[in-house]
């Protein structure tokens, strides 16, 4: 089992305001919209080097939504910036009718999004979207685990035609993917092999699987720990042949049970292998105020969920 460590925390909105800034650098066509939350969205750097092509629409989300689908008119590259809530809920109808209806060239960068906002409570963590995202045709729906990944993802978008949502968060978390590895939409990583159970994990919950792993091989358990960051398209023969070794999966992710990853896999092998899976997220509930800790721990986010889901999970194989 290859051992996973991190000298360095930072939040995954950092990772995003980097890449922001290098593929800005690299691609003059690539332009910036915010409703209101430059600080918030780490856009700083990319206004001070590129402020002419930066458009602080203010908090009028949708409006900055019909925009940015009209530049993508004139060859732009839009990456919007605010909150996952406002990102989603706020202008469902604008994204499905001006952007994902056409297959605008649009980049909906959503920063907050989860239980891991925090104090500021169920108003502002949203967890269903990656499912609301998900169901749009043309979209592609992207989770990245850390700073390295989520710098990646915003800087590869950009060379993708077509739709993307890109969900971020606010918390520092570990740093442990190579900062030099080329992100890849669609194509999962395996992060460990194993043969007992395959953990299929999304965003902050990649380095609870990782830990988790550690917990089950003391218990003689070999977990195949694999970061799923493209909800959609999904890697459907990473996916399976990892069960089919395995014979079982836990799916993790910060999201609705419903509608996320864990429903993804779980149609998945409905249609083509159907294995025991067990699905680690928020069960139909709205979140609440509270440290990202704290709600990690309440709502069952972490490794020590992971771990009696995989023994669950094994025991259903058996």
């Amino acid at each position: 089992m290859k051992e996973y460590t991190y000298t360095e925390k930072k939040d995954t909105r950092s990772g995003f305001g980097a890449g922001l800034l290098e593929v800005g650098r690299r691609n003059p066509n690539v332009v910036a919209l915010c409703a209101d939350l430059i600080g918030s969205l780490k856009m700083n750097d990319f206004i001070k080097e590129f402020p002419e092509r930066f458009f602080q629409v203010g908090i009028a989300e949708a409006n900055m939504m019909g925009i940015a689908a009209g530049l993508t008119i004139g060859g732009k590259i839009p990456y919007t910036g605010t909150f996952a809530n406002f990102s989603t809920g706020r202008v469902y109808d604008q994204i499905r009718q001006s952007i994902a209806y056409s297959e605008k060239n649009v980049k909906i960068c959503a920063s907050h999004a989860g239980l891991t906002l925090g104090e500021d409570g169920a108003t502002h963590q949203i967890l269903e979207d990656v499912g609301m995202m998900k169901m749009l045709p043309n979209m592609t729906v992207i989770v990245p685990c850390d700073y390295n990944q989520t710098k990646a993802a915003t800087i590869a978008i950009a060379d993708y035609q077509g739709p993307v949502y890109l969900r971020f968060g606010r918390p520092a978390v570990p740093i442990f993917t190579p900062a030099d590895e080329p992100f890849v939409i669609g194509k999962a990583l395996t992060l460990n092999e194993g043969a007992d159970v395959s953990i299929l994990a999304c965003g902050h919950l990649v380095w609870e699987a990782l830990e988790a792993g550690k917990e089950l091989y003391k218990e003689g358990i070999s977990a195949e720990i694999i970061n799923v960051h493209t909800i959609k398209p999904l890697d459907k023969e990473t996916i399976l042949n990892s069960i089919r070794k395995t014979g079982c999966a836990v799916t993790a992710e910060e999201h609705q049970v419903n509608g996320g990853l864990g429903e993804s896999v779980a149609r998945l092998l409905a249609e083509n292998y159907p294995a025991p899976l067990e699905l680690i997220g928020v069960n139909d509930r709205f979140g609440e105020s509270g440290t990202p800790a704290q709600l990690m721990e309440k709502y069952g986010l972490n490794a020590a969920s992971i771990v009696k889901a995989a023994r669950k999970v094994l025991n259903r194989k058996s």
